[in-house]
């Protein structure tokens, strides 16, 4: 067979749109889809897909008051965001934050915005954080701009209370400038590093423009006390003398312009080509392969970034450019990516259309024993272990292999374990796939080789081989042959109320799905 060079270009993908494809864009782009929804997927066009998955939608409503009724501001079933802070109501607002956060993953969701919202939160990364208003309205407007203007995002989020605290914009003043948030600006939001090439001079700044950007950034207050939360411009804290940046930026000069002066400095930032590269090259990571060679940032990443700029720094064009690009359907970024925990603890929500209980407390259980399985696997929303985000987007040269050790993995096995035999316990309630109403969507659920091949698509990003398949069948039929098999399913098919009858053929899936998510593939994106 002749090896098939990939394509290495922005170009339209032009190939044979089918149920594999579909899967793909689905596995990169949402936190899982069910066979319904692949299916669907594969009856459209690539650009109908994709069109799909970035049209415009609205905000989710915000998270309530569940079942607190201690809270003297918030009664059970209204919101707490916008509300004042008493003693004691902290831990179940975050608890309710978490959860929402959560829910919102677990909808069988066919949009980028979740996904999206995810990457920005680990690009503008706010952490250590005990008001759980403030991570709501942080995150919610990220959220809100997430296939949105790059540029604006970062007017937005450099004036956002989360963030004046957790990079120290709040302490910044005329008197005593804070350099942490004018450093990470440049060096983690918009420009990157760079290489040294001097004492305090990188290619894409100088320890000068840190310190002349500080200043710029003087006299941002983050304001609770009094409602709405919001950022107050304190003039009496802000440094109104002349900034003047380095010869990397052409020894810029910025004028005193009060409140709007940040504003002027990030238009000056936006000005710089690398800007542009530097997103786009994560943006590439994150969707397409961590593996980002110096011919993939010439032949799609420069592309990539040539089209935010012709687009005034719009994300979602570039967006749908990759996702429409042959490039990203081929063959060696499909399973190139180890899935990240979110992406491994709410796929099989999504995947086998997991119901999650309506009753409040016990939906309140469930939701917050996925959060906690976020944070035992290491990747918890509000909680990154540092501003740079979680270390397996960045850490050369393992980057998402990270994610395996030998902490996380058993973690993960004793998951899919669990939702694939016995359930996850929370009181009586049990989340638990029910494998047969999967293989009733199913061509042929007759036969093992057809059925377990259909199934695939679900739980491995690349065909099994053949002993692989040879397995699978074994673990499927148990002391049964063919014949049998396909008899206690039609039995089933011919009276689907008869509990006995169903159980006949779910003792039977349980292990071919617990082993199916043992293999290695069911790791990969």
């Amino acid at each position: 067979m002749a090896f098939i060079l990939p394509v290495l270009s922005l170009a339209p993908f032009s190939g044979t749109w089918d149920r594999d494809r579909a899967a793909h864009l689905l596995r990169r782009t949402t936190f899982g889809a069910s066979l319904d929804q692949i299916n669907e997927f594969a009856s459209l066009s690539v650009d109908q897909c994709v069109d799909r998955l970035t049209a415009d939608t609205t905000l989710p409503d915000p998270p309530v008051n569940t079942n607190y009724d201690a809270d003297p501001d918030v009664p059970i079933g209204q919101t707490w965001v916008d509300k004042g802070i008493s003693q004691g109501v902290n831990g179940y607002r975050r608890r309710s934050l978490n959860n929402w956060s959560i829910e919102l993953m677990t909808k069988n969701n066919l949009h980028l915005r979740e996904k999206m919202t995810l990457f920005w939160h680990n690009h503008f990364v706010v952490a250590d954080n005990g008001d759980p208003r403030v991570l709501y309205f942080y995150i919610n407007k990220i959220r809100s701009m997430a296939l949105g203007n790059f540029r604006e995002m970062t007017n937005v989020i450099t004036i956002d209370n989360a963030m004046l605290e957790y990079l120290n914009g709040r302490d910044n003043t005329r008197q005593a400038p804070n350099e942490n948030y004018a450093r990470e600006l440049l060096e983690l939001f918009t420009l990157g590093k760079g290489n040294s090439v001097g004492n305090g001079d990188y290619t894409t700044y100088t320890e000068t423009d840190i310190k002349e950007i500080a200043r710029v950034l003087t006299g941002w207050v983050d304001t609770r006390a009094t409602l709405p939360i919001r950022a107050e411009f304190r003039p009496n804290r802000h440094d109104t003398g002349t900034k003047t940046l380095s010869h990397r930026f052409n020894n810029a000069v910025i004028q005193n312009a009060n409140e709007n002066e940040y504003k002027n400095l990030i238009d000056l930032i936006f000005t710089r080509e690398e800007v542009a590269t530097f997103i786009c090259k994560k943006l590439y990571a994150w969707f397409v392969n961590l593996n980002v060679t110096d011919e993939v940032k010439q032949t799609v990443i420069a592309p990539m970034a040539d089209l935010l700029r012709q687009n005034n720094y719009n994300v979602k064009p570039v967006l749908m450019a990759l996702l429409k690009s042959q490039h990203f359907y081929d063959g060696c970024n499909e399973g190139s990516l180890v899935k990240n925990p979110i992406d491994f603890i709410m796929g099989p929500i999504n995947l086998f259309s997991i119901p999650v209980t309506e009753d409040v407390s016990i939906k309140d259980r469930v939701l917050g024993g996925l959060y906690g399985l976020s944070v035992t696997q290491q990747m918890a929303y509000y909680q990154s272990p540092s501003v740079a985000g979680w270390q397996a987007f960045y850490q050369a040269p393992l980057y998402d292999k990270l994610w395996l050790n030998s902490f996380s993995l058993p973690s993960r096995k004793v998951y899919t374990d669990a939702i694939a035999n016995t359930g996850l316990p929370y009181g009586t309630y049990r989340l638990q796939i029910d494998p047969v109403s999967v293989v009733e969507k199913c061509s042929d659920p007759t036969s093992p080789i057809k059925l377990i091949e259909e199934l695939r698509i679900l739980f491995a990003p690349q065909y099994y081989a053949p002993n692989q398949i040879n397995v699978l069948e074994e673990i499927l039929l148990g002391t049964d042959n063919a014949t049998q098999w396909a008899a206690k399913w039609n039995n089933y098919v011919a009276d689907p109320t008869n509990a006995t009858k169903k159980q006949a053929v779910t003792i039977k899936l349980r292990p071919l799905f617990t082993y199916m998510m043992r293999m290695p593939s069911f790791q990969l994106s």
